[in-house]
């Protein structure tokens, strides 16, 4: 006998290890490692993945249980998936269930489910109304209705405890008494959150030369089953037909069909049907582009790499415009000509219409697309489309770097300097990260594209300080095309002030705007920020409308007319007057794309405008819509939040805007500069990239900030010498690492306590270790504890939250130490309201 080592799918700290069951023999030949089973967990059957599979002598003596079932012909993980889920599990502080089911599907996020069915004695016992009176029925079953019970689940052979309580509604005493003396038997088995989508399809039951006889003899009453019968052989050449195509072509009933199949001239059969999001959509191919020196020169490196089968990481830094897209297409080809398979991640649903339709014009069918907003039977499709080698690329969001492939070559990263990347929700990860530990387990190459790359990216290609992460710089300065980066004017809004001018448009920015829509040509406009307005106020006492569970202005809608929390989503009507003074002085301040909206069609009217936020957006397929809507010049311009700042190429823009670009600039965030300069570089980029020139227009309240001031430049080196030289004073990543830990719960005076608690068993932990200190030390191993301190946002969803910071470098495991204390003061507070969230290499800390 074997044993196989399992990870239930029970997410407490008590679980997080595998668990022993025997393999029986009927399943020996299905389980193998990443199979995902049913097992027997206390009084219940749980969903679990092998991750280990050893002889039985090698588990101890203790005796096991067996498992139940096997729920996949396929495994749905590969060993290398598990490893990485192991890595991942350590790495980001999260359960190893965790990290295993952010790589599969929700579909097969099962849940446990009761059947009834008769117990094995009783499985010959075959009651019928002849046995009725027999003495056997009598003895046996002496409780009215207990017959009818038991020859319903006869027929059935197991039927769910929901249809027999239905079935039977008023015998629930029958039903348990039948369960306890073992007549009838309960069974539990995992049950996938959806099921592949099939439809009725006909065939031909007989040969065509029969068919051909048979519709010349049909009887005239039956002149619509001649007609059905005539078209399935006309199209026999397309067999199976759909059951729909059929009724629809010929108005007819399913009856109809049905009549022949009685007659044995046509069979109805299920058959499957694959959910294509892009079924019926034609994307027009493309071919391979010439490329210039530089794209030369960093697709040979990387080819290089790729020809002799090792682990290699590249920075692939290049303007915008530059033909970083390019690279990734012809690399791609040659993976695929090595045989091996290819993921591309993007940062952005935005950003996947334009990447699609570039990817499935070079490679058809062989590409999958993952991301969010597919439906839950998609993303599944998907997912078995590449599972079962029908697709050699993929595209998709930062879960798509655990597509399921077997033979993987190739992953790249566009964009890799985007936050998006790094997930919120356990496991928090950041898709950068795991790419790389990826591709070093199985030999593979990986391409960070970026324009403007993170800082620790850079820092790490530069300095090649870190065995782990040391990607090699590829650098690309100008454009593809040869035309020249757009010319960038800063805009200094206190100056406008100053002469006048209070619109949300300074005189240049109108100016321009204006000589563009004379000469026909498109626009993008940046306002990071959705809504109308930012904050509603009385100008009278100065109350400020606050969502009631969460400290934080509400933002007003203009169309819905309501007042909304970007937070927990509570939304309430907008007040006519001061809720607390009942003045009438109620106004609305600050700027939301929106009132941009409303603005443009007041200073230029009948101008074409095309809004992109959080709230145009919120339908399937809206992106492909919007950007379809203007690449085809239905707009005159694309009005946005940093949704319209990356990766999008329309050739006709030739003016960009930047309505506020203090934005971000402000956030209690020692990252609010990279993202400033990351959010305006990106943004320009989208204007004057092929044969028209570009301009761009930045408004600005602090036009003397270095981020402004090196975008306006499009000068990288120069920003990143500046912000390296702001981060290593204050030690901020890349000079250290960071953990943020932060506390949650509704009672505030419980969660002082526990935060104080927390920092305190920290710094005595990290005392014993000999690691506390100040990151001043000459040493390399040193540890800060910061805190704890209330949130930059203190209280979210009626949570009071705080949180510790803690900053590290060197070869201690800070990780384990802070997930040590954090299980302690877990334990000690015995309050399952109290949370703690632990965030490794965070890039959010609001």
């Amino acid at each position: 006998m074997e044993i196989a080592k399992v990870i239930v799918d029970v997410a407490v700290r008590e679980t997080d290890r595998p668990f022993d069951y025997l393999i029986p023999d009927s399943m020996r030949a299905w389980i193998e490692v990443g199979s995902r089973v049913g097992v027997p967990f206390g009084h219940r059957t749980v969903q679990g993945f092998v991750i280990a599979i050893q002889p039985q002598e090698q588990s101890g003596s203790f005796k096991m249980k067996p498992i139940q079932e096997v729920l996949d012909i396929i495994p749905p993980l590969s060993v290398e998936l598990i490893e990485l889920a192991q890595w991942m599990s350590q790495q980001y502080a999260c359960r190893f269930i965790t990290a295993l089911q952010v790589m599969v599907p929700t579909a097969l996020k099962g849940k446990s489910e009761r059947y009834i069915s008769l117990a094995d004695s009783n499985e010959e016992r075959q009651l019928s109304p002849e046995l009725e009176d027999s003495l056997f029925a009598r003895q046996t079953f002496v409780q009215l209705g207990e017959e009818e019970i038991i020859d319903f689940v006869r027929r059935k052979a197991e039927v769910t405890m929901q249809q027999l309580s239905h079935a039977f509604p008023d015998q629930a005493s029958t039903l348990k008494s039948l369960l306890r003396r073992g007549i009838l038997q309960e069974n539990r088995h995992i049950k996938d959150k959806l099921q592949k989508k099939t439809m009725k399809a006909v065939h031909l039951a007989i040969g065509s030369e029969e068919a051909l006889e048979v519709i010349d003899q049909f009887p005239a009453k039956a002149k619509r089953q001649k007609e059905v019968l005539q078209f399935i052989y006309d199209s026999k050449e397309l067999l199976p037909l759909p059951m729909k195509t059929i009724m629809s072509a010929l108005q007819v009933t399913s009856g109809t069909v049905k009549s022949l199949v009685d007659k044995g001239y046509v069979t109805v059969e299920d058959v499957e049907v694959l959910r294509d999001p892009y079924q019926g959509r034609h994307f027009e191919p493309t071919t391979p582009l010439t490329f210039t020196e530089e794209q030369q020169n960093a697709y040979d490196r990387i080819v290089d790499t790729l020809e002799s089968q090792e682990h290699g990481v590249f920075l692939l830094h290049g303007v915008t415009g530059s033909g970083k897209t390019e690279i990734y297409l012809q690399s791609i080809q040659r993976c695929l000509e090595q045989g091996r398979e290819a993921i591309v991640l993007v940062p952005e649903i935005s950003l996947t219409p334009q990447m699609v339709e570039r990817f499935k014009g070079r490679f058809g069918d062989l590409v999958a697309v993952m991301h969010s907003r597919l439906s839950g039977g998609e993303r599944y499709d998907e997912w078995r489309k590449i599972r079962e080698g029908k697709a050699s690329v993929v595209v998709g969001a930062r879960s798509a770097v655990f597509a399921p492939f077997t033979n993987l070559g190739l992953i790249i990263m566009d964009e890799e300097h985007e936050t998006s990347y790094k997930q919120e929700e356990s496991p928090k990860y950041h898709a950068r990260n795991v790419a790389v530990h990826r591709a070093q387990q199985i030999g593979a190459v990986v391409i960070l594209g970026s324009a403007t790359p993170s800082l620790e990216t850079y820092h790490a290609a530069r300095s090649h300080a870190n065995p782990d992460f040391s990607p090699w710089l590829l650098e690309m300065p100008t454009r593809a095309l040869g035309n020249k980066m757009p010319e960038v004017h800063i805009v200094d809004m206190r100056e406008e002030l100053r002469v006048g001018n209070r619109s949300m448009f300074s005189r240049t920015l109108h100016e321009a705007i204006a000589t563009r829509l004379e000469k026909k040509e498109q626009m993008v406009l940046l306002l990071n920020r959705r809504g109308y307005s930012t904050f509603v106020m009385c100008r009278s006492c100065g109350y400020v409308a606050g969502c009631p569970e969460c400290d934080i202005s509400l933002t007003f809608h203009q169309k819905s007319n309501n007042l909304r929390c970007h937070y927990c989503g509570y939304a309430e009507s907008a007040p006519q007057v001061c809720p607390e003074c009942g003045s009438e002085h109620i106004r609305f301040f600050g700027t939301g794309t929106q009132r941009v909206e409303e603005e443009l069609a007041k200073l230029f009217p009948g101008i074409r405008v095309i809004r992109m936020d959080v709230d145009t957006t919120t339908e399937k397929g809206s992106h492909e819509k919007l950007l379809k809507q203007f690449g085809e010049k239905k707009a005159d311009i694309l009005l946005g939040t940093q949704m319209v700042a990356k990766g999008l190429d329309f050739p006709d823009v030739t003016l960009v805007g930047v309505i506020t670009a203090d934005s971000a600039l402000n956030l209690p965030d020692f990252r609010a500069a990279e993202k400033t300069f990351q959010l305006l570089t990106q943004v320009a980029g989208r204007a004057g990239r092929h044969q028209l020139p570009g301009e761009v227009f930045i408004q600005s309240y602090t036009p003397e900030h270095y981020s402004i001031i090196h975008a306006s430049g499009h000068d990288y080196t120069s920003f990143v010498r500046d912000e390296f030289r702001h981060r290593k004073g204050l030690h901020y990543p890349p000079y250290c690492r960071l953990i943020l830990v932060t506390m949650s719960h509704e009672q505030l005076p419980l969660l002082l306590r526990m935060s104080e608690n927390m920092a305190i068993t920290l710094q005595g932990k990290a005392r014993q270790r000999g690691w506390l200190g100040s990151l001043d030390r000459l040493s390399a191993d040193a540890l800060d504890i910061l805190g704890p301190i209330a949130s930059p946002i203190p209280r979210i969803k009626n949570r009071y939250r705080f949180q510790c910071m803690i900053k590290w470098r060197g070869n201690i495991d800070a990780i384990g130490l802070v997930l040590e204390a954090a299980h302690q003061i877990e334990d000690a507070v015995h309050d399952q309201h109290f949370q703690i969230s632990v965030d490794i290499d965070p890039q959010m800390l609001m």
